[in-house]
């Protein structure tokens, strides 16, 4: 029996939890090995298993693979959640890329100074709702089909329902003029695996709250006020 993968990651969300949700939508299995100071991460380096000296990390198939849109191509394709041909692999990295901007603002918004929380919120949910939630609603309206690639599931559509649900964090009824985009989280939360995922007690992490906050500053070396804006992009590295 082939050994289970290993996410090697501090105990929060962060880069590593599109892993987890693409592992989870998958149906597969794995460990995680979370560490919780500067000084396990700084020996995690030491050991020389992390090209780059960074994270996320994960042993799968004999490989300590890094970089995570590598990890996810990887994982998608293993699991047939990365299309039938190379048109449409072109199009979930097209989606998937184009998700990548909103998602790292909002994964680095708890960074923003408490005098820049409002302006990060309305800056969040402005993306959100003028830019990107537009596109995909319309790609389901214009094919009609179920999912965004090929009619069926596939990496861009899990991890269109993951950032729908982070943007719903800080906003509940943000999709409230998107109708497609409604019932495509209706029908991807039906899915099983996914509904699984989704219960309490499952390794989905939670939202970063002040004491993750400050495990995640301490590991990262990071500040708050390092959530610089430029455009739809940022500066920083979790």
């Amino acid at each position: 029996m082939a050994a289970k993968p290993k996410l090697h990651y501090f105990n929060g969300r962060g880069r590593m939890e599109s892993v987890r949700w693409l592992l989870a939508a998958a149906g597969v299995e794995y460990e995680e090995q979370l560490f919780e100071t500067a000084e396990e991460f700084e020996n995690l380096i030491k050991g020389g298993k992390l090209m780059y000296e960074r994270v996320p990390m994960v042993e799968i198939d004999g490989m300590k693979m890094v970089e995570t849109r590598a990890i996810l191509r990887y994982i998608a394709a293993k699991y047939n959640l990365y299309g039938k041909d190379l048109k449409e692999q072109v199009l979930i990295d097209m989606y998937v890329e184009g998700m990548r901007d909103l998602y790292d603002i909002i994964m680095f918004s708890p960074l923003s100074l408490p005098e820049e929380k409002e302006e990060t919120l309305r800056f969040i949910l402005e993306k959100a709702t003028d830019r990107f939630l537009p596109v995909y609603e319309k790609v389901l309206k214009d094919h009609g089909k179920n999912y965004l690639v090929g009619n069926q599931l596939s990496w861009a559509d899990i991890h269109l329902f993951e950032l729908i649900l982070m943007i719903e964090e800080c906003k509940s009824d943000v999709l409230l003029t998107f109708p497609k985009l409604q019932e495509f989280k209706a029908r991807v939360s039906k899915l099983p695996r996914i509904q699984k995922f989704l219960q309490p007690g499952s390794q989905r992490k939670p939202p970063m709250d002040d004491a993750s906050l400050k495990v995640a500053t301490n590991i990262f070396k990071l500040a708050k006020g390092m959530f610089i804006k430029h455009g739809t992009t940022i500066v920083g590295e979790l």
